[in-house]
């Protein structure tokens, strides 16, 4: 009885308590993250084929930063800018088969999110590191191609990224965030993609047959460098 009324005890503790059982406070792996805000200046690379036709953005860099608001709590809400110049193909439905394909070229593209983070060691780092997972959502901004003429417009698009990463701790405010991500939006073609093409109109259309939309993921690596303070 007496052993069970140990273990329930242990059990009621907080997990950042009960982590450190065992250890002196100045030999513990766990550490206090600075309590307040963070402001991440970051940098990456946004992968991706662009789709099945190559017509998204895709492949190249992206800069931006970021805010997180209580980011020594299990759970923090952040919100994020990025701007990346990114790489697309263009297809022309109207021309000869060998014709069809052009690019790269270049389309510029505003991402802005929000981003709930779960904080897996809590308000603690462990050795220094603090791993996490996220969830984020938000809109991308692109800018026209007037190269394409083919009737297709990325436009502004909604966007889902699940991201694991980690914060690695240099001081109390100073870290570096590395991440990865999986970036999901929907491309819709337009129906220019449906008719033979006008200068060879035995060839096929560029989609036969099925859907005139299409999910893409792209992979989405990103490091930065953040700085805590208390507002």
């Amino acid at each position: 009885m007496r052993n069970l009324f140990g273990i329930a005890l242990l059990l009621a503790l907080p997990a950042s308590a009960l982590a450190q059982v065992g250890h002196a406070p100045k030999t513990s792996p766990y550490r206090d993250i600075h309590k307040g805000h963070t402001l991440t200046a970051m940098g990456g690379y946004f992968k991706g084929d662009g789709g099945r036709f190559g017509i998204g953005p895709h492949g190249d860099y992206v800069f931006g930063g970021r805010y997180d608001i209580r980011s020594a709590s299990a759970f923090q809400i952040g919100i994020g800018v990025y701007h990346g110049n990114l790489n697309r193909l263009i297809v022309d439905p109207f021309v000869v088969l060998a014709n069809r394909v052009k690019g790269p070229v270049k389309q510029s593209v505003t991402f802005a999110e929000i981003a709930l983070q779960f904080n897996i060691t809590g308000g603690k780092t462990w050795h220094r590191f603090a791993p996490f997972l996220a969830a984020s959502g938000g809109l991308a901004f692109a800018s026209s191609t007037p190269t394409d003429t083919s009737g297709y417009n990325f436009g502004n698009k909604f966007f889902l990224a699940p991201t694991f990463g980690v914060r690695v701790f240099l001081t109390e405010r100073l870290h570096l965030r590395a991440e990865a991500r999986a970036n999901f939006w929907k491309l819709n073609y337009p129906d220019t993609f449906r008719q033979p093409p006008i200068e060879q109109p035995a060839a096929p259309p560029v989609i036969v047959g099925g859907s005139i939309t299409e999910w893409v993921s792209s992979r989405w690596v990103q490091v930065g460098l953040g700085y805590s303070f208390t507002p």
